[in-house]
């Protein structure tokens, strides 16, 4: 994984505050722990994991993000699966794990969804919980966007305030595929907040609508966001302006643009940019050209003196090694519980002190 690591966080390792301390590769330091990181499998051929796993404590494989659930099903190694050191995880073939070859959309290219009835990859997620000691680069110094971009919500944070965060967006923002509303990112992120200020008082409220792009989101502006009075809003376009008929990365640079300045205007609040991921490579609907948003995203949070999460590179880090389906939680353009958390990862880089 190479990727842009001088602007991660330490995606499985970071800040202190929203997981546990970062760990280099050497035997004597701690090793980090990764839950819920989602995989497909396919018959009996290997899968990927982020990282290589240790041994201890044992991997855990189970069919639910959070266990413990009523339906959760925990995998045993043999019987259902084969975990080698170097991270690859195959069936065996007995599996009781489900084989995404049953899945309607397998070995489809260029699909349209809408013809495939029952769509989705929610029953074919397995989720590990393991321990690796792979070296990440540290958190954004506060010289790039996300470092000094919050200093109003910053001093409220401090002073055990009441803050009111916006989430605006689209189906993504609105909690696309997560689980349980408390697995959305941005949820998240506002419940780290409230663990590391017990003493203020933070308010989220949802202002996403599916199916948008910038283009309904001002239109939405108003009522979503400017009538909530928030003291923070937290700003994600682009899976919907990048579809084929959608807003070219110029119109959706400047819609963005617009929707910062009337924010700032009528409300005075801070702003969050946050860019996207890619699609399925192999749905019919997208361009495939989502650097081209995130790349517009980052340069109007500069160019406006916006905060930024960096979603985009930190989706890239894992996509390197693992299949786009083992993120998506409709595979198509929704992240599942565990591609949730790399969003949350985006925004806990931020490092709010």
């Amino acid at each position: 994984m190479v990727l842009r690591k001088s602007s991660i966080l330490a995606l499985a390792c970071g800040v202190v505050l929203f997981l546990t301390s970062c760990t280099s590769h050497q035997p004597n330091r701690a090793a980090h722990v990764l839950t819920g990181e989602s995989v497909i499998l396919v018959g009996e051929e290997p899968a990927s994991l982020a990282f290589a796993p240790l041994r201890s404590p044992p991997v855990k494989v189970r069919s639910t993000y959070r266990d413990g659930l009523p339906q959760t099903v925990h995998y045993e190694s043999g019987r259902d699966y084969v975990l080698e050191a170097s991270g690859q995880i195959q069936r065996t073939a007995d599996s009781r794990i489900p084989d995404f070859r049953t899945n309607v959309l397998y070995g489809k290219d260029d699909f349209n969804h809408s013809q495939f009835p029952g769509f989705g990859n929610s029953g074919f997620f397995v989720f590990v919980d393991y321990s690796h000691r792979e070296k990440w680069s540290p958190v954004p110094p506060p010289s790039e966007p996300g470092g000094p971009g919050l200093p109003k919500t910053r001093k409220k944070l401090r002073a055990g305030e009441k803050i009111r965060i916006v989430a605006y967006g689209d189906s993504i923002t609105a909690g696309g595929d997560a689980s349980a509303p408390g697995l959305i990112f941005w949820e998240r992120w506002a419940d780290a907040l409230r663990q590391k200020y017990p003493r203020a008082t933070i308010e989220a409220i949802n202002g996403a609508t599916g199916g948008d792009s910038t283009v309904q989101g001002l239109q939405r502006l108003p009522e979503k966001v400017l009538a909530q009075e928030p003291d923070l809003v937290l700003i994600g376009f682009g899976m919907n302006d990048h579809n084929r008929g959608g807003v070219p990365p110029a119109a959706f640079a400047d819609n963005l643009r617009t929707m910062i300045d009337r924010v700032r205007a009528d409300t005075g609040a801070e702003i969050v940019l946050f860019s996207a991921f890619p699609p399925n490579p192999k749905w019919h609907y997208g361009t495939h050209n989502m650097a081209a948003y995130a790349a517009a995203t980052e340069a109007v949070a500069r160019e406006k003196n916006s905060a930024f999460a960096d979603v985009y590179h930190h989706w890239m880090e894992f996509a390197e090694k693992k299949k786009p389906e083992d993120l998506l939680g409709n595979n198509i353009n929704h992240p599942n519980d565990f591609g949730h958390w790399i969003y949350f990862q985006a925004l806990a880089a931020m490092n709010l002190p």
